[in-house]
């Protein structure tokens, strides 16, 4: 028999069938929550259980903690009901609004713009438009049913074909065939929109955008889409890579700059060398906005890329610099190997 779920801050109710992730019954019944990777890696959908029993499956360590377990958090994208529920966590507005589809598309482009990274040009069947939230994610659906997520680079009201950035993982199934076998006119399958990071129009407050490597894919969409919008926030982008040429849009962001009112950008590198003849910003990316911006208490912060840097930013932020916990949004860029040792 299905249990009831109630969240604690709106008062909302919701049925969870047996052996059901919490998260995925939510979102089956339109019930915006936080999520990212769907499979116990990133612990964007972490909340607490204010009464009732879960069973919690198995996750990363880095995604949930002993003594966060002890304290009554879960992941809810892993977590099962095994009595009636009341949680607590932050819900989504909007989410729920846009239709998750299945649809076919052939490859359009594939360009190489670093040694590692292509960006991959995607063609919808004819009259086919796919509705979604800038900053989200598609899920490619492998012929062996696994799959592997990747952000929507482009902005929604673009008419052109969808764009994603795609960095090789030596040994990784699918980016090992993307770089070696792929070509254009090949048909693909995907699941989408999916995620819960995308940019919050009912607020006010000037906008750090975050990004480590190509972490700058969904940040590319939600600034256009700003530009779009005319939105008028003073928008700030870090950009953090090992290399300069890891920076592989860097051209596209230094325009940006030019061109957009209020809009800045600081590119950082953490392992320049000498052939790259760094004159701008070294060190840790997240740290770089810690130096301009000590007080965050005024501020979003949209955070992308690699989960180390999300974890610091994240922690850093919010317990040392003032920025409140429900205006950190993210996106952490999880893969098969952030779960080769779950707990």
């Amino acid at each position: 028999m299905a249990f009831n779920v109630t969240l604690k801050q709106s008062g909302r109710q919701f049925q969870v069938e047996p052996d059901e992730p919490v998260l995925n019954a939510a979102l089956r019944q339109g019930i915006g929550l936080p999520y990212g990777c769907k499979n116990g890696a990133c612990g964007s959908c972490k909340g607490s259980v204010i009464s009732g029993d879960i069973e919690q499956r198995a996750h990363a360590a880095s995604a949930l903690s002993n003594d966060e377990k002890t304290r009554g958090m879960a992941l809810f994208c892993c977590a099962t009901a095994q009595s009636d529920l009341e949680i607590d966590i932050r819900e989504v507005a909007g989410v729920g609004d846009v239709q998750v589809r299945k649809l076919p598309c052939r490859v359009n482009a594939i360009e190489h713009k670093a040694d590692d990274v292509v960006v991959l040009k995607l063609q919808l069947p004819a009259n086919e438009r796919l509705q979604y939230l800038a900053g989200q994610y598609l899920e490619f659906i492998l012929k062996d049913g696994t799959r592997r997520c990747y952000s929507m680079a482009s902005a929604p009201h673009d008419e052109g074909p969808l764009e994603l950035h795609i960095r090789h993982m030596p040994g990784g199934k699918f980016t090992d065939h993307v770089f070696g076998a792929l070509k254009e006119r090949d048909i693909l399958r995907f699941e989408a929109p999916l995620g819960t990071f995308f940019l919050r129009e009912d607020s006010d407050k000037p906008i750090v955008l975050l990004a480590s490597g190509t972490g700058f894919a969904p940040i590319k969409a939600i600034v256009e889409h700003a530009i779009h919008k005319q939105i008028a926030r003073p928008i700030t982008l870090y950009w953090g890579a090992r290399r300069r040429k890891d920076l592989y849009l860097m051209d596209l962001a230094e325009q940006w700059a030019k061109d957009v009112p209020n809009f800045r950008f600081v590119p950082v590198l953490s392992e320049p060398d000498a052939a790259d003849n760094w004159t701008g910003r070294t060190g840790f990316v997240h740290r770089a906005v810690i130096e301009d911006l000590p007080d965050l208490s005024g501020h979003q912060v949209y955070a992308c890329g690699a989960p180390v840097m999300v974890e610091s930013a994240q922690r850093d932020f919010s317990q040392h610099h003032g920025l409140p916990e429900n205006e950190f949004y993210a996106d952490s860029f999880t893969s098969a190997a952030d779960l080769a040792n779950p707990v």
